[in-house]
C-alpha cells in the first residue's frame, strides 16, 4: 500500500500529513502507528483522515489510532475533537453502530474449573444469549417503553432488576448519555430496535470466555486494582451495540444532513460522506439528542446481556453471581460524540468530541473514572480477533495529546469479502476447537469474515498504543470460547 511521501515522521510512534498535503485542509492529520504498522495502512485511511482535516472547528489534528482502517466517512479508528461554537457535528465521525462498545466481567473461576463446563457453558450462553441478523431479545416492551429505555439507559435496566448499582458505576457516564431525546428519534428507528434489547448482534460482534494467564499480566499492580487477582482467573468479554435502532438513526440524519450541508450552511465537504452540520444547529441538536438514544439503548442492551450471562454462569455451576465474583471491571464505549472538558491551548474549554472506532482512555485523576480507578486510570479494553485474544489497558497521562483517546481493537487487515473468499467456517471452527477454542456461531460466512488473519496484530496495535503514550498493556485475555453472531 502506498504511503504518501508527504507523511512525516515525528516519532517512532506519531505521524504526520501536513495543511499543505491537501487543500481545505484546516489542521493536520496525525496517525498513531509503528513504522510495520504505517506501511501497511489502508490508502483510504490518509484519504479519510485529511478529509475529516477539513471540517470547519476542527482542533489540533485529525486523529487516527494505530488499529485505523478504511470506514464510512471518518477513518475507523479516527477520532475529532471540535469547537462547539464552531464546529460541525458529522454522523460519518460516530458511525452506523453506535455505542457499539466492550464490556468485561470478572469471575472467582479458574481455567481448571471451568475448562470441563465448557462446551455446556458456550452452548447455554448461545441459547440465552440471541445472536446474529436480526435476533430479537426476550424482553418484551412497547415502543413508549423502549423510547424510555432509550432516556434512560442502564438506569432502566437497575429500575427493572437486570443491574447492580455498581454495575452503573462501572459503565462510561454511569451507563446513560444525558440529554437524550426519543422525539428526536423516527417511528423507523423505534420499529428497527424495540425488540432487540439483549441482542448481540451480527458482524464483529461477540461474547468471548477468556483467560488470563499469568505469563500474560503486564503490570500486576494494576491488575489487581482491575479485579485480576487468580492465575488463569476466567472472564467474559463481550462486543455489541445499538443494532438495527442506532443503524436507522445514523441513516436518518444522513439523509437530512446530505440536504442542509451544502444548501443550508454552505458547508463544502470532500466527501458525502461526511455530510454534517453546525452542532449548534437545529439539525445539529436533533441528532446529538438522538444519537444519545441509541447509545443509552446499547448500554442498555449490554447491560441486560449481562444480567443473562450472570443467569448462565448461575446455572451451570450452581452458586449465586455473587459467589461466582461476577463484577463489572468496566464498560467502554465507541462510536460516539461527547462534550468533554480537556486542556486547549492552556486554558481547560468544553470540546465535542467524536470517537469512530476509537476509545475513550482517561487517565489517572481524571474526573469521570470510578474512585477505585482514580490512581491506576481508566480501564480500556481492546478487543482483538476471536483466535489471538484481547487486551485489559489502563488510561495514561500521556493521552492528553489525543484528547485522552485510544485505538478500540486490532482493526481489519482485509475486507469481509476478502476473508470469506480465503476462509470456510466450518473449516475454521474445526481448527479452533482443536487449539483449545470452542466456538458457536449463527452464521458460518459470519465466521469466516471474523478468521484471526482478517484483522492486525493485536499485540502490535497495542504495543503502537502503549510506545506513543495513549494507554498501556495490563494484561492479555486468551479465548477459550466464543460466541459469534
Amino acid at each position: 500500500m502506498a504511503v504518501p511521501a508527504a507523511l512525516k515522521k515525528i516519532t517512532d510512534t506519531t505521524w504526520e500529513l501536513p495543511v499543505s498535503f491537501k487543500p481545505g485542509m484546516l489542521v493536520p492529520a496525525r496517525i498513531y502507528a509503528t513504522e510495520k504498522l504505517i506501511s501497511r495502512m489502508d490508502e483510504g485511511v490518509f484519504e479519510q483522515v485529511t478529509n475529516v482535516a477539513c471540517l470547519p472547528g476542527i482542533i489540533d489534528y485529525a486523529y487516527c489510532m494505530p488499529d485505523g482502517h478504511w470506514g464510512y466517512g471518518f477513518p475507523i479508528g479516527g477520532m475529532a475533537a471540535m469547537d462547539p461554537e464552531t464546529g460541525v457535528i458529522s454522523p460519518g465521525g460516530i458511525g452506523f453502530d453506535i455505542n457499539c462498545g466492550m464490556r468485561l466481567v470478572l469471575t472467582s473461576l479458574t481455567l481448571d474449573q471451568v475448562r470441563p463446563e465448557l462446551h455446556r457453558l458456550v452452548d447455554t450462553l448461545f441459547s440465552r444469549v440471541p445472536c446474529g441478523v436480526g435476533s430479537s431479545g426476550f424482553i418484551r416492551l412497547s415502543r413508549d417503553e423502549f423510547r424510555l429505555v432509550t432516556e434512560m439507559g442502564a438506569r432502566w435496566c437497575l429500575k427493572k432488576g437486570y443491574a447492580l448499582p455498581e454495575d452503573l458505576e462501572m459503565t462510561e457516564e454511569g451507563g446513560c448519555f444525558a440529554g437524550a431525546d426519543a422525539s428526536a428519534v423516527s417511528e423507523k428507528a423505534v420499529e428497527r430496535g424495540f425488540d432487540q434489547i439483549g441482542t448481540l448482534g451480527s458482524g464483529n460482534h461477540y461474547l468471548e470466555i477468556q483467560v488470563a494467564r499469568p505469563e500474560n499480566i503486564y503490570d500486576e499492580e494494576t491488575a489487581r486494582a482491575f479485579g485480576i487477582t487468580l492465575p488463569n482467573q476466567i472472564v467474559v468479554m463481550f462486543h455489541c451495540g445499538s443494532r438495527g435502532f442506532g443503524h436507522q438513526v445514523a441513516t436518518d440524519y444522513l439523509k437530512l444532513f446530505l440536504s442542509v450541508t451544502e444548501k443550508k450552511y454552505g458547508i463544502k465537504v470532500n466527501d458525502r460522506e461526511l455530510s454534517c452540520a453546525p452542532f449548534r444547529s437545529p439539525e445539529g441538536q436533533a441528532y446529538f439528542a438522538a444519537m444519545k438514544c441509541a447509545v443509552n439503548m446499547a448500554f442498555a442492551n449490554r447491560q441486560v446481556i449481562l444480567h443473562r450471562i450472570r443467569e448462565v454462569f448461575s446455572s451451570v455451576f450452581h452458586r449465586s453471581p455473587e459467589e461466582l465474583g461476577m463484577s463489572m471491571v468496566y464498560d467502554v464505549a465507541h462510536n460516539t460524540a461527547k462534550l468533554e472538558k480537556h486542556l486547549v491551548h492552556g486554558r481547560t474549554k468544553q470540546i465535542l468530541i467524536h470517537r469512530k472506532g476509537s476509545t475513550r482512555a482517561f487517565g489517572p485523576g481524571m474526573e469521570g473514572v470510578p474512585e477505585c480507578y482514580r490512581e491506576t486510570g481508566q480501564p480500556v479494553i481492546i478487543g482483538g480477533s476471536m483466535e489471538t485474544g484481547s487486551y485489559l489497558l489502563a488510561g495514561m497521562p500521556g493521552g492528553r495529546e489525543a484528547f485522552f483517546t485510544t485505538a478500540h481493537g486490532s482493526g481489519r487487515a482485509m475486507s469481509r469479502h476478502q476473508a470469506k473468499k480465503l476462509f470456510r467456517g466450518r473449516k475454521l471452527q474445526r481448527e479452533m476447537e482443536e487449539r483449545g477454542i470452542y466456538v458457536r456461531t449463527a452464521s458460518w460466512g459470519g465466521l469466516a469474515e471474523e478468521a484471526g488473519p482478517a484483522y492486525k496484530n493485536i499485540d502490535e496495535v497495542v504495543e503502537a498504543t502503549e510506545l506513543a503514550g495513549l494507554s498501556k498493556r495490563v494484561v492479555k485475555l486468551v479465548p477459550i470460547g466464543n460466541i459469534k453472531g
